[in-house]
């Protein structure tokens, strides 16, 4: 017997900002991403290779817009229009990077995407 696939439109999905994440933002508001690495793999990387406790994720611009708008409200057409109309063209094609920008944040653990209801 085969599994039903189940479509979600990913434009309905609603990105939110993981609680435990620290993040700052500078005076030129550029926001900085704040992760501790944890567990064996980074305590051996640290002491070995000298790496830092806490990485630093610089942001882009797009990334410093759309950073405050995942806020668990908006969902991702919702962000999308307000990145249109802050970076116009400059933003196209806009779906297809928006999503891929959310499935990286995702991915590294920084963001959550919920379902609306």
């Amino acid at each position: 017997m085969k599994k039903k696939k189940t479509s979600e439109n990913y434009l309905d999905l609603i990105p939110g900002r993981r609680e435990t994440l620290d993040w700052e933002t500078d005076a030129e508001d550029k926001i900085t991403l704040l992760q501790e690495n944890k567990g064996i793999f980074h305590t051996i990387a640290r002491k070995i290779f000298h790496r830092p406790r806490i990485s630093r994720i610089h942001l882009d611009e797009m990334g410093n817009y759309i950073w405050p708008l995942l806020d668990g409200k908006r969902d991702v057409y919702e962000i999308g229009q307000l990145v249109k109309k802050r970076f116009g063209d400059k933003a196209e094609p806009l779906y297809e990077r928006l999503i891929t920008y959310l499935e990286l944040l995702k991915e590294y653990g920084f963001i959550e995407l919920r379902t609306k209801g």
